[in-house]
């Protein structure tokens, strides 16, 4: 076992499985997303070079080394228990507001379950929930901590990029079924495409691909994230979405999925200066800690 990049959070997923005998009463239990629980096991099995269940219809079967891995595993966890108690004087004093900045579908979509975590861990700790995607309002004070899609240069900001989010195409099965599935990128300019007003994101990923493409040639049109999700779930065309926004649907289906459209990495941005208050450390290592399960779920 490689203990340099070790995962100790591996280890809940373990316990809670062996406990439910399922990957999904495991993630019921942690609060996470099934494929994210069968994902930590699966990574907690090749680091230690054991199976540790069997695969059932029935759910999860422990195996030998299971059992035998199990004592040591609950004691990590009562020592992390212990810990956490121990913290519990510091945590006492961790109290007030902190002012959360992100995008639409970030906000929709990836941070209510974060926030409902972050809740439990930090009862005192109140958040505001800001939906913008304005670096300005990091700038004026009007938010303490920001997610963000592009990093922010200026010099009093402090960035850390914690995942990135996957990009693709995507349509309704109702429209592929009435229109075709395009087979390559010169059949997809010939399907309604659903693209952006003003904002130029899409006409440069055309660009990038070799194909010139102005804006007349979107058959539907708006820069708001959340009704361009929307238009494309209603079966109006063919769209480009975060994957994270369409796996919440077996109705949207992915088109071209070798298209060339580069992820776009996400950044947690905060103030320099008040990077060290109590409060809204807490809340950003949350964030560090938490929004990457999200996002691989």
């Amino acid at each position: 076992m490689h203990t340099q990049s070790f995962n100790w959070s591996l280890i809940r997923s373990f316990l809670a499985a062996l406990e439910h005998g399922s990957l999904m009463g495991a993630a019921r239990t942690m609060g996470v997303h099934q494929p994210t629980v069968g994902r930590h096991i699966a990574e907690l099995e090749s680091q230690l070079g054991v199976t540790l269940f069997e695969r059932t219809g029935r759910g999860l079967v422990p195996t030998a080394d299971a059992w035998r891995l199990a004592e040591p595993a609950r004691a990590m966890a009562a020592g992390a228990d212990r810990l956490s108690r121990q913290a519990s004087g510091a945590q006492d004093q961790i109290r007030g507001t902190v002012r959360l900045s992100a995008s639409q579908p970030v906000a929709c979509v990836l941070l209510p379950p974060v926030l409902a975590r972050l809740r439990r861990a930090w009862p005192d700790i109140q958040v505001e929930l800001v939906v913008s995607n304005d670096v300005s309002n990091l700038l004026q004070r009007e938010a303490d901590i920001a997610i963000r899609m592009v990093r922010p240069d200026q010099g009093s900001l402090l960035c850390r990029r914690i995942g990135q989010v996957q990009l693709g195409a995507f349509a309704h099965r109702d429209y592929l079924q009435r229109k075709g599935v395009p087979g390559c990128a010169a059949e997809l300019l010939q399907h309604e495409l659903i693209g952006n007003d003003r904002l130029g994101d899409i006409v440069r990923g055309f660009a990038g691909m070799g194909y010139a493409v102005t804006r007349e040639q979107f058959a539907l049109r708006t820069d708001d994230l959340i009704a361009y999700d929307a238009l494309v779930r209603a079966g109006a065309g063919i769209g480009f979405l975060a994957r994270y926004l369409a796996r919440r649907s077996g109705e949207l289906l992915p088109v071209l999925p070798g298209l060339p459209i580069p992820p776009l990495p996400m950044w947690l941005v905060v103030h320099r200066e008040i990077r060290s208050n109590p409060r809204i450390r807490a809340v950003w290592e949350h964030l560090v800690r938490e929004l990457p399960l999200e996002l691989d779920a």
